[in-house]
């Protein structure tokens, strides 16, 4: 089974279901395909679409999903991870007015850096994606509050150019925060 989870953004992430909708239709994927969609309102044949989901039972589904595709929000990447699952995630884009900005794309680029997860930037790529996922064995989650510091102190200082440090910053602070409580 493969489960996606689109957060709690108020912006529609329809573009991702719409495609995950074709590669059912041509049978790229062939699993049973739940989503929990937030705001994002979408109709299928082809998916169970839920809109919100009580906590127990979105952890129920993680530890049944073969794979999770996530929106690249932190925690969901996390409870992916946590749970020793393969995740590709698919950030929300600004350009698509998915979100205000393109944290996600920072946020997956990181994960899969470090070898958690598979990302997909682009969607023509997601079918590439979906047979490399089967092969892919991810990096083992240890939490390790003073790496993530090293990761960020390191974004900080290779970025210190950038007129937009201000903003980097404070978002980094705040996935800092997110998982030192979620690590804790």
């Amino acid at each position: 089974m493969i489960l996606v989870t689109l957060g709690t953004q108020d912006k529609s992430f329809e573009r991702l279901l719409k495609k995950l909708d074709q590669l059912i239709e041509k049978k790229v994927i062939q699993d049973e395909v739940v989503v929990q969609a937030g705001y994002t309102q979408y109709e299928s044949k082809n998916m169970k679409i839920f809109s919100y989901l009580p906590k127990e039972e979105l952890e129920k589904l993680i530890e049944k999903c073969d794979l999770l595709i996530t929106h690249a929000g932190v925690g969901s990447i996390m409870d992916g991870i946590k749970k020793k699952k393969k995740v590709i995630a698919v950030p929300r884009l600004s350009k698509y007015q998915e979100h205000t900005n393109d944290h996600q794309l920072q946020i997956a680029k990181e994960f899969e850096k470090e070898g958690y997860i598979l990302s997909v930037i682009e969607l023509k790529d997601l079918p590439k994606t979906l047979k490399k996922v089967e092969k892919f064995k991810p990096k083992k989650y240890r939490g390790n509050n003073q790496k993530m510091l090293n990761l960020i102190d390191n974004y900080i200082e290779n970025n210190h150019k950038d007129s937009r440090l201000p903003f980097y910053l404070i978002l980094l602070f705040i996935i800092f925060l997110i998982l030192f409580f979620i690590l804790l």
